[in-house]
Protein backbone atom coordinates (compact mmCIF):
# COMPACT_ATOMS: atom_id res chain seq x y z
CA UNK A 1 0.00 0.00 0.00
CA UNK A 2 1.30 3.35 -0.96
CA UNK A 3 2.00 6.16 1.60
CA UNK A 4 -1.16 7.47 0.60
CA UNK A 5 -3.33 4.60 0.30
CA UNK A 6 -1.93 4.30 4.17
CA UNK A 7 -2.92 7.55 5.00
CA UNK A 8 -6.23 7.05 3.54
CA UNK A 9 -6.90 3.66 5.47
CA UNK A 10 -5.67 5.24 8.64
CA UNK A 11 -8.26 8.61 8.69
CA UNK A 12 -11.01 6.35 7.41
CA UNK A 13 -9.94 3.83 10.99
CA UNK A 14 -9.89 6.65 12.71
CA UNK A 15 -13.27 8.58 11.95
CA UNK A 16 -15.04 5.21 12.19
CA UNK A 17 -13.36 4.76 15.56
CA UNK A 18 -15.02 8.20 16.56
CA UNK A 19 -18.20 7.30 14.99
CA UNK A 20 -18.64 3.63 16.75
CA UNK A 21 -17.97 5.53 20.75
CA UNK A 22 -20.56 7.96 19.65
CA UNK A 23 -23.25 4.79 18.74
CA UNK A 24 -22.00 2.93 21.41
CA UNK A 25 -22.77 6.03 24.05
CA UNK A 26 -26.15 6.17 22.89
CA UNK A 27 -27.18 2.62 22.57
CA UNK A 28 -25.45 2.26 26.50
CA UNK A 29 -27.75 5.38 27.02
CA UNK A 30 -30.98 3.64 25.90
CA UNK A 31 -32.01 1.38 28.39
CA UNK A 32 -34.83 1.60 29.15
CA UNK A 33 -37.95 -1.07 27.63
CA UNK A 34 -41.82 0.07 26.70
CA UNK A 35 -44.21 -0.11 24.32
CA UNK A 36 -43.51 2.18 21.34
CA UNK A 37 -45.80 4.98 20.05
CA UNK A 38 -45.20 5.28 15.94
CA UNK A 39 -46.64 8.16 13.90
CA UNK A 40 -46.14 7.19 10.10
CA UNK A 41 -47.38 10.28 8.14
CA UNK A 42 -46.53 12.98 5.04
CA UNK A 43 -47.86 12.40 1.40
CA UNK A 44 -45.27 10.06 0.48
CA UNK A 45 -46.15 6.45 -0.85
CA UNK A 46 -45.34 3.59 2.42
CA UNK A 47 -46.77 4.91 5.14
CA UNK A 48 -49.12 1.79 5.49
CA UNK A 49 -46.48 -0.62 4.24
CA UNK A 50 -44.00 0.52 6.56
CA UNK A 51 -46.64 -0.37 9.14
CA UNK A 52 -47.16 -3.90 7.56
CA UNK A 53 -43.07 -4.16 7.20
CA UNK A 54 -43.25 -3.88 11.68
CA UNK A 55 -45.91 -6.39 11.67
CA UNK A 56 -44.48 -8.93 9.61
CA UNK A 57 -41.54 -8.55 11.98
CA UNK A 58 -43.15 -8.63 15.30
CA UNK A 59 -44.70 -11.66 14.35
CA UNK A 60 -41.17 -12.91 13.54
CA UNK A 61 -40.87 -12.60 16.98
CA UNK A 62 -43.83 -14.53 18.32
CA UNK A 63 -46.19 -11.55 19.15
CA UNK A 64 -49.72 -11.28 18.58
CA UNK A 65 -50.60 -8.32 16.62
CA UNK A 66 -53.88 -6.49 15.74
CA UNK A 67 -55.13 -4.46 12.40
CA UNK A 68 -57.84 -1.55 12.52
CA UNK A 69 -57.93 -0.08 9.19
CA UNK A 70 -60.39 3.06 8.87
CA UNK A 71 -61.44 4.36 5.70
CA UNK A 72 -59.86 1.87 3.13
CA UNK A 73 -62.17 -1.38 3.08
CA UNK A 74 -63.53 -0.87 -0.37
CA UNK A 75 -61.26 -3.05 -2.19
CA UNK A 76 -59.10 -5.97 -1.38
CA UNK A 77 -55.41 -5.49 -0.74
CA UNK A 78 -52.61 -8.08 -0.91
CA UNK A 79 -51.67 -7.28 3.30
CA UNK A 80 -54.64 -8.29 4.36
CA UNK A 81 -54.92 -11.82 1.88
CA UNK A 82 -51.48 -12.21 3.46
CA UNK A 83 -52.05 -11.60 7.21
CA UNK A 84 -55.04 -13.28 7.66
CA UNK A 85 -53.48 -16.26 7.22
CA UNK A 86 -51.98 -15.92 10.87
CA UNK A 87 -53.73 -17.29 13.74
CA UNK A 88 -51.62 -14.56 15.66
CA UNK A 89 -53.12 -11.65 13.84
CA UNK A 90 -56.36 -9.98 14.84
CA UNK A 91 -57.31 -8.34 11.02
CA UNK A 92 -60.49 -5.87 11.21
CA UNK A 93 -61.59 -3.67 7.61
CA UNK A 94 -63.78 -1.04 9.13
CA UNK A 95 -63.61 1.12 6.47
CA UNK A 96 -66.37 1.76 3.54
CA UNK A 97 -63.25 3.59 1.08
CA UNK A 98 -61.83 6.66 0.45
CA UNK A 99 -64.37 10.00 1.30
CA UNK A 100 -64.25 10.99 -2.00
CA UNK A 101 -66.01 7.34 -2.62
CA UNK A 102 -68.44 7.41 -0.15
CA UNK A 103 -69.32 11.39 -0.43
CA UNK A 104 -71.40 10.52 2.68
CA UNK A 105 -69.92 12.47 6.10
CA UNK A 106 -72.67 10.91 8.38
CA UNK A 107 -71.70 7.31 6.62
CA UNK A 108 -67.81 7.83 7.21
CA UNK A 109 -68.59 9.58 10.84
CA UNK A 110 -70.61 6.23 11.98
CA UNK A 111 -67.94 3.95 10.26
CA UNK A 112 -65.04 5.18 11.89
CA UNK A 113 -66.38 5.31 14.97
CA UNK A 114 -67.01 1.67 14.95
CA UNK A 115 -63.39 1.00 13.47
CA UNK A 116 -62.56 3.22 16.77
CA UNK A 117 -64.60 1.11 19.22
CA UNK A 118 -62.43 -2.29 17.94
CA UNK A 119 -59.63 -0.14 18.48
CA UNK A 120 -59.71 0.81 21.61
CA UNK A 121 -60.74 -2.89 22.70
CA UNK A 122 -57.44 -4.05 21.16
CA UNK A 123 -55.37 -0.88 22.51
CA UNK A 124 -56.49 -2.38 26.29
CA UNK A 125 -55.45 -6.00 25.86
CA UNK A 126 -52.39 -6.66 27.08
CA UNK A 127 -51.97 -9.88 24.88
CA UNK A 128 -51.86 -7.76 21.95
CA UNK A 129 -48.02 -6.82 21.15
CA UNK A 130 -48.40 -4.29 18.49
CA UNK A 131 -51.55 -2.45 17.20
CA UNK A 132 -51.85 -1.45 13.47
CA UNK A 133 -54.47 1.52 13.24
CA UNK A 134 -54.36 2.39 9.47
CA UNK A 135 -55.23 5.52 8.37
CA UNK A 136 -56.80 6.91 11.27
CA UNK A 137 -55.07 9.94 11.05
CA UNK A 138 -57.37 11.00 8.00
CA UNK A 139 -60.31 9.93 10.44
CA UNK A 140 -58.41 12.58 12.97
CA UNK A 141 -58.06 15.01 10.10
CA UNK A 142 -61.66 14.85 8.97
CA UNK A 143 -62.59 14.90 12.62
CA UNK A 144 -64.59 11.45 12.16
CA UNK A 145 -63.34 10.60 15.74
CA UNK A 146 -62.07 12.94 18.48
CA UNK A 147 -58.20 13.18 18.98
CA UNK A 148 -58.13 13.94 22.86
CA UNK A 149 -60.64 10.46 23.14
CA UNK A 150 -57.51 8.68 21.41
CA UNK A 151 -55.14 10.11 23.18
CA UNK A 152 -56.62 9.29 26.25
CA UNK A 153 -56.92 5.51 25.44
CA UNK A 154 -53.17 5.50 24.08
CA UNK A 155 -51.59 6.91 27.25
CA UNK A 156 -53.71 3.91 28.78
CA UNK A 157 -52.97 1.07 26.95
CA UNK A 158 -50.40 -1.58 28.00
CA UNK A 159 -47.30 -0.63 28.92
CA UNK A 160 -45.25 -2.76 26.67
CA UNK A 161 -47.68 -2.31 23.90
CA UNK A 162 -46.44 -0.88 20.71
CA UNK A 163 -48.92 1.26 18.39
CA UNK A 164 -48.43 2.06 14.67
CA UNK A 165 -50.77 4.62 13.40
CA UNK A 166 -50.50 6.24 9.75
CA UNK A 167 -52.20 7.98 7.06
CA UNK A 168 -51.83 11.93 5.69
CA UNK A 169 -52.28 14.92 8.37
CA UNK A 170 -51.47 13.63 11.96
CA UNK A 171 -52.67 16.34 14.11
CA UNK A 172 -49.97 17.79 16.14
CA UNK A 173 -51.81 16.47 19.43
CA UNK A 174 -50.32 12.89 18.39
CA UNK A 175 -47.29 13.77 16.94
CA UNK A 176 -46.12 15.24 20.71
CA UNK A 177 -47.29 12.37 22.44
CA UNK A 178 -45.48 9.42 19.97
CA UNK A 179 -42.27 8.58 20.57
CA UNK A 180 -41.40 8.42 16.65
CA UNK A 181 -42.64 10.22 13.84
CA UNK A 182 -41.71 9.48 10.20
CA UNK A 183 -43.05 12.19 7.71
CA UNK A 184 -42.68 10.40 4.15
CA UNK A 185 -42.29 12.83 1.10
CA UNK A 186 -43.27 12.59 -2.59
CA UNK A 187 -40.31 13.06 -4.94
CA UNK A 188 -41.89 11.07 -7.96
CA UNK A 189 -44.84 8.79 -7.97
CA UNK A 190 -46.04 6.84 -11.08
CA UNK A 191 -49.65 7.40 -10.39
CA UNK A 192 -48.56 11.40 -11.76
CA UNK A 193 -47.47 9.78 -14.61
CA UNK A 194 -50.64 7.36 -15.99
CA UNK A 195 -49.78 3.98 -14.35
CA UNK A 196 -52.51 2.68 -12.72
CA UNK A 197 -52.39 1.17 -8.98
CA UNK A 198 -50.66 -2.27 -9.19
CA UNK A 199 -50.70 -5.19 -7.20
CA UNK A 200 -48.20 -5.69 -5.18
CA UNK A 201 -47.45 -1.86 -5.09
CA UNK A 202 -50.55 -0.42 -3.77
CA UNK A 203 -53.27 -2.80 -3.94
Amino acid sequence: MTSDGEARHAGHRARMARKKAVVDARIAAANRDQGVLLVLTGNGKGKSSSGFGMLARALGHGMRVGVVQFIKGSFSTGEEAFFRRFAEVEYHVMGEGFTWETQDRERDIAAAQAAWQKAATLLGNPAIHLVLLDELNIALKHRYVDVSDIIAVLKNRPPMQHVVITGRGAPPQLIEIADTVTEMMVVKHAFAAGIRAQKGIEL
